[in-house]
């Protein structure tokens, strides 16, 4: 065989046929999506349902099935950005194989499925989203009857730098200056230079007097976006997601954003109907009968109406220096109060807790950390709702995928083979170790009768440690 030299330039064919384009060799973990999905009717399901909202002539759209996939993959891939998904779309062909799209045909750019997302209602993502819960009921893993609620937040496709006023419409340099100016620190012609207005903004925060509220300041990119303060005493723009999930299959049975000031309090009981909708259109008989949630979920109202729609609560109460008085209060709140207060002192109550901890922390790692979901990049609350219905969606299929195949994302087989081989490392290393240390005993042991001594050796060998190998786990625990 001789050897082969790449030209620096190369003539392309005029004419390919078609059957000498390969098509690839494909993904275990899409094939097998495609087939459940096939099963299910998704695709027949979405074209009915994406009808109405096209017109009957002119020249053929995207496919409706093409799209949601499209929007899954960012999950199954853990692409935050829609260029992100069209460049990985473009790039891979076992992707193309699994959105039915040949090679003699361009993949959707971008801009296609930001035109399709602004076609297509809220409505049709949340449709989409309870077809899934649906395929899941059919496969019997859909309970319902214990969930969890908790939240997280959502960065905003927005910079704190940028707010403005809403009364004037000046941003934060301006606004400096008139205070500079009203304080007389500089004439109303002068131009203060940055380093004057950063030196002026530290002086009113060590005064405590730099304030920045919702009511006065908002963003000219993403009015919807909020001034959240973080735990650790930042301020960021963003969006508060909430998830119900099934505590015993751990499907995320609802998944809404909300604006990032709204409460828990006022957002459980709306996101518990929404549960339950979803569960009932979903074809499902289940009805849910016990909430558990943190601490941050507390109050009087709320486990008052769970209480009065039959809903068992599991909501530790606040720590408080005072004791509780009921004389003001309805006969009603006390006994939904103390009887939540009960609960969670037993010890299925404090099972419960350690569940929510553990399984809705794994959904939002799941969705937001390794399936790029933690930063917006699209502007407004419909937007965003869309595009994470479709993502919370695909988590969904990827535990159904989990219990029927045994692999819940593409990349749990790579990932599974290198923990394999590090487990295969560590169990060698161990046992190289143990066969040495085996073999100074026994000759230890001839040592010392030949020399009638119960002294040890004057340089022993080292005692036995284990060398510390980095064994790869994965970041969700699954």
């Amino acid at each position: 065989m001789s050897l082969g030299k790449r030209g620096d330039e190369r003539q392309g064919e005029f004419w390919t046929p078609t059957q000498n384009l390969t098509g690839g060799p494909g993904h275990v973990f899409y094939d097998k999506l495609n087939r459940v999905l096939a099963q299910a009717g998704f695709d027949k399901f979405v074209e009915e349902l994406c009808e109405p909202y096209y017109e009957q002539t002119g020249r053929r759209s995207i496919p409706p099935g093409v799209y949601f996939r499209m929007l899954s993959i960012g999950y199954l891939e853990g692409l935050d950005s829609q260029r992100g998904i069209a460049w990985r779309c473009e790039d891979s062909l076992s992707l193309r194989r699994f959105l039915g799209i040949p090679l003699s045909e361009d993949t959707p750019d971008h801009s296609s499925l930001t035109r399709i997302r602004d076609r297509l209602p809220l409505e049709v993502h949340e449709q989409v989203f309870r077809y899934i819960l649906q395929m899941i009921d059919e496969h019997g893993l859909l309970k319902g009857q214990t969930v969890a609620v908790d939240s997280t937040l959502l960065e905003a496709n927005a910079a704190m730098k940028a707010i403005v006023r809403q009364d004037s419409g000046e941003d934060w340099q301006a606004y400096l200056k008139r205070l500079m100016q009203a304080e007389g620190l500089i004439k109303e012609e002068e131009e203060p230079t940055e380093e004057e207005l950063r030196r002026f903004d530290k002086q009113r925060a060590k005064q405590g007097k730099k304030k920045v509220s919702n009511e006065d300041w908002a963003s000219p990119t993403d009015p919807s976006a909020r001034i959240v303060k973080l735990k650790d005493g930042r301020t960021h723009l963003g969006y508060k997601a909430e998830h119900v999930v099934d505590l015993e299959s751990e499907v995320i049975l609802s998944a809404t954003v909300h604006h990032g000031t709204d409460s828990d309090t006022s957002t459980l009981l709306p996101n518990l109907v929404n549960a339950q909708t979803n569960l009932i259109l979903a074809g499902s008989t289940e009805e849910i009968e016990e909430v558990v949630a943190d601490k941050g979920y507390h109050s009087n109202e709320t486990i008052t109406e769970c209480d009065r729609f039959g809903i068992r609560t599991y909501i530790p109460e606040p720590q408080s220096k005072h004791l509780r008085r009921w004389t003001d209060k309805p006969e009603e709140v006390e006994r939904a109060v103390v009887n939540n207060r009960r609960r969670l002192s037993r010890d299925k109550g404090q099972a419960l807790q350690k569940q929510r901890s553990e399984k809705v922390e794994r959904s939002f790692a799941h969705v937001c950390e390794t399936g790029g979901a933690r930063r917006t990049w699209l502007a407004g609350l419909e937007k965003i709702n869309k595009r994470y219905l479709i993502h919370t969606a695909a988590r969904n299929l990827g535990i159904l995928m989990l219990k029927v195949f045994g692999i819940g994302k593409p990349r749990c087989l790579q990932a599974g083979l290198a923990g394999v081989l590090a487990l295969c490392a560590v169990l060698k290393g161990l046992l190289d170790r143990l066969q040495r240390f085996g073999r100074w005993s026994v000759t230890t042991q001839i040592f010392r009768i030949e020399n009638r001594s119960t002294q040890r050796p004057s340089n022993p060998p080292p005692i036995f440690q284990p060398r510390q190998c980095r064994i790869i786990q994965f970041s969700t625990g699954c």
